[in-house]
């Protein structure tokens, strides 16, 4: 099967120009620590996926469907509500442990909802990227 083009690729766009946009203060320097945070744990250059999503790293996938693409390896969004923090689906029974010490938030199979990157424990949200990442980037190789 041909693969199938997703509505959410890399584009040109500069990721400190697309923080530079967002309204909400605390939204925006979340999004900038987090530009260094995702930098420093992955080594990877930030990129825009889509018009609100910095990723980092990129991996290819194959469902069973034949349904194939690309996605960032970890990424962030900083959204009205949230910054939105994507990593590895299954991220809530794979990380317990690891969410029950991370502080305030809110999470789905592979995001996390952050108020405040003050309110949670950054040495735990480091480790859930790196794991996340490292787990992706072996499962997926380039």
């Amino acid at each position: 099967m041909a693969k199938s083009e997703n509505k959410t690729q890399p584009t040109d766009v500069d990721p400190k120009e697309f923080i530079a946009t967002v309204d909400h203060a605390v939204r925006r320097a979340d999004a900038e620590r987090m530009l260094t945070i995702m930098g420093e744990v992955t080594g990877e250059q930030p990129v825009m996926w889509g018009p609100s999503i910095i990723g980092f790293g990129s991996y290819h996938y194959v469902y069973a469907s034949g349904r194939q693409g690309d996605a960032p390896a970890a990424g962030f969004s900083p959204r009205k509500a949230h910054l939105v923090v994507y990593l590895l689906g299954g991220l809530e029974e794979r990380y317990t442990e690891q969410l029950a010490k991370l502080g305030p938030h809110k999470s789905s199979k592979a995001c996390l909802y952050l108020k405040k990157l003050d309110d949670v424990d950054e040495a735990v949200l480091r480790f859930l990227i790196e794991d996340s990442y490292d787990f992706i980037k072996d499962e997926f190789p380039s």
